[in-house]
């Protein structure tokens, strides 16, 4: 979604709010990740004393499989983030949001913030025991006599 701001840089005391879904038509591109609903997005820009700031929240359902006993499983997240939001840059700086134009892509930042916040270990559950190593059996169905039998 392209948010315009012009008259948002321009105003002092601007309001530009927002809400839609991201569909999982638009998430093709992200490969490492299978969403189980479109991702939530509500948020507000807003100009105070002459700087837009963006404030916005996602939800998203995220399908996972466990890395210790390759299960799928499911997990809601809900982060929320802000940013500053600034017409250029002269350099390279990772705390502002630089706009393109006069617009930002929403849906491309909102992405960004949440693939950078997922965890990057996902397990089913905390307790979770993973696998056998010699036979491959699911530890926390049954239990195997490998263990056992190597010592």
């Amino acid at each position: 979604m392209k948010i315009n701001l012009k008259q948002l840089f321009s105003i002092v005391g601007e309001v530009k709010e927002f809400s839609y879904d991201i569909s999982a038509d638009e998430l093709d591109y992200v490969k490492s990740l299978a969403f189980g609903s479109p991702i939530r997005i509500e948020g507000r820009l807003f100009n105070r004393a002459g700087v837009v700031y963006l404030d916005y929240a996602i939800h998203a359902t995220v399908l996972h499989i466990c890395d210790r006993c390759l299960k799928e499983f499911v997990r809601d997240y809900d982060f929320s983030f802000d940013h500053i939001v600034v017409p250029s840059v002269s350099s390279d700086n990772d705390e502002y949001i630089t706009a393109d134009g006069e617009s930002i892509e929403m849906n491309d930042i909102a992405v960004t913030d949440l693939l950078l916040q997922l965890p990057s270990k996902n397990l089913c559950r905390d307790d979770c025991k993973g696998l056998c190593m010699i036979c491959g059996c699911d530890l926390n169905e049954s239990e195997c006599n490998c263990q056992k039998t190597e010592l």
